[in-house]
């Protein structure tokens, strides 16, 4: 048996996240990954989605032009140029990332891991013991149990697709739905997003999920709530959702069908058991250290911790505390208060810290200061079509412990109230800072 310090099942951002502080302290890693080294996000998942994303963003621009005194005629997107363009940027990705694992001496092993004890990994027939293991594996598509399901394509396939649809309809009403959605729509395809629940992007707060939702509708999404699909059938070379609504039955017809009905972590194949580690369908039982609770050897980090943000920053934060746990001791935590999220609609929505019916029931007393910011010179400037924003001030400490933007460089902006309410500084202390004017920037004076 081969005997390694650390063997980390999984090379995407949160295992290379283990990395650092573990090689930094001379202790022998090897990293097992079944596909390309990067995992999900810079592969199939957020750098990829960007490339489309930024396409939306030109075609958005291209809209108002004539606001600005531009004519132009109706601009044509070159869709399977875009996708060739997406692969062209991250073709070099994993041989990239292979490099500098090499050069922080870390062993890479391509396979499919399982546990044969609760130190203990076999891979390819090797067998690998090890003082801790990393379970890093990510997550994959949540699977929609209704006849037809088969039917249906995941982002994977949308960002690799170079055939634009006509008619394409999103199953789930969270992130990856309005992202890509609002990329086909404006690419000209008609978009139908069916959730279930009825609210959608529940970790948002409601009133910026609002506007986001008013500005889907205004490009042509059709957004349905409360819409539960029940089948999936092929007619004619299309495929046609069956869904119940308002208490009627619905039908709409797409050449594309989108699961975006969440993530799961992907664990199922590495028979947690034999590892002595602890899960309900596949939730690994996890303490404030990251570690399983029924076998202290065993960190857990990224998508496949159950009950943290799905973020690639994320990942890569929670992998740096598994590191520096193995090294120092279980004595780091993560805190997860501070970190933004964003939505790449277009425009954006950025969110971080506390929703106001979180703060409410928190018990916190708090001020709201909400802005409809179309009005403001920077916004008119710009031609937004939406621009708004919500920051949520502790009365008693004058603490920022939550901010919500939508449009107006929010995606950029988020970053200034992340680092305020890491560092304390107060909501009249950044209204007190001189901004380099006329900029999106110096408008955070006025937001409080």
């Amino acid at each position: 048996m081969e005997k390694y310090d650390v063997v980390i099942l999984g090379g995407g951002n949160a295992g290379m996240g283990v990395t650092v502080a573990t090689r930094a302290a001379g202790l022998s890693v090897a990293m097992i990954e079944t596909h390309d080294l990067g995992g999900t996000c810079p592969n199939r998942g957020c750098t990829p989605k960007k490339v489309l994303v930024a396409a939306a963003h030109a075609l958005h621009e291209i809209e108002r032009a004539d606001r600005h005194g531009i004519a132009i005629d109706k601009p044509r997107l070159d869709w399977p140029a875009l996708i060739e363009r997406e692969k062209d940027i991250i073709r070099d990705i994993p041989s990239r990332l292979s490099g500098l694992m090499a050069r922080r001496g870390v062993d890479i092993i391509v396979g499919e891991a399982t546990f044969i004890g609760s130190n203990a990994i076999s891979v390819n027939g090797r067998e690998l013991e090890a003082r801790n293991i990393v379970i890093a594996t990510g997550s994959k598509p949540r699977p929609l149990p209704i006849p037809g399901a088969d039917h249906m394509t995941i982002s994977d396939d949308v960002l690799s697709d170079p055939v634009l649809p006509s008619a394409v309809v999103f199953v789930g009403g969270g992130v990856i739905a309005f992202e890509l959605g609002h990329v086909y729509a404006r690419a000209g395809v008609k978009v139908t997003i069916l959730e279930a629940l009825p609210h959608l992007l529940a970790t948002f707060d409601a009133d910026a999920v609002a506007r986001i939702r008013d500005e889907s509708e205004r490009i042509g999404i059709c957004v349905r709530t409360l819409a539960w699909v029940r089948r999936i059938d092929k007619a004619d070379g299309r495929l046609r959702v069956t869904f119940v609504a308002d208490c009627a039955e619905c039908v709409v017809e797409a050449d594309r069908v989108v699961n975006c009905t969440g993530r799961l972590a992907n664990v199922e194949g590495l028979d947690l058991g034999a590892g002595v580690i602890v899960h309900r369908e596949g939730r690994i039982e996890i303490d404030d250290h990251l570690r399983s609770r029924s076998n202290p050897d065993v960190y857990v980090c990224g998508d496949a911790v159950w009950n943290s943000p799905q973020l690639s920053p994320v990942a890569t934060y929670e992998g740096g505390i598994v590191g520096r746990n193995i090294v120092d001791g279980a004595k780091h935590r993560p805190d997860y208060g501070q970190i933004p999220a964003c939505l790449y609609t277009v425009p954006a929505l950025a969110s971080v810290g506390l929703t106001e019916v979180k703060a409410k029931e928190q018990g916190l007393a708090v001020k709201i200061h909400v802005n409809d910011m179309q009005g403001w010179l920077s916004a008119r400037t710009y031609v937004e079509t939406v621009a708004w924003s919500k920051i949520i001030v502790e009365e008693t400490t004058d603490r920022i412990i939550g901010a919500h933007i939508v449009g107006h460089a929010g995606e950029e902006l988020i970053h200034i109230f992340a680092l305020a309410m890491k560092h304390s500084i107060t909501a009249s202390q950044l209204s007190e800072t001189v901004y380099g004017f006329p900029t999106f920037a110096s408008d955070i004076r006025n937001m409080m």
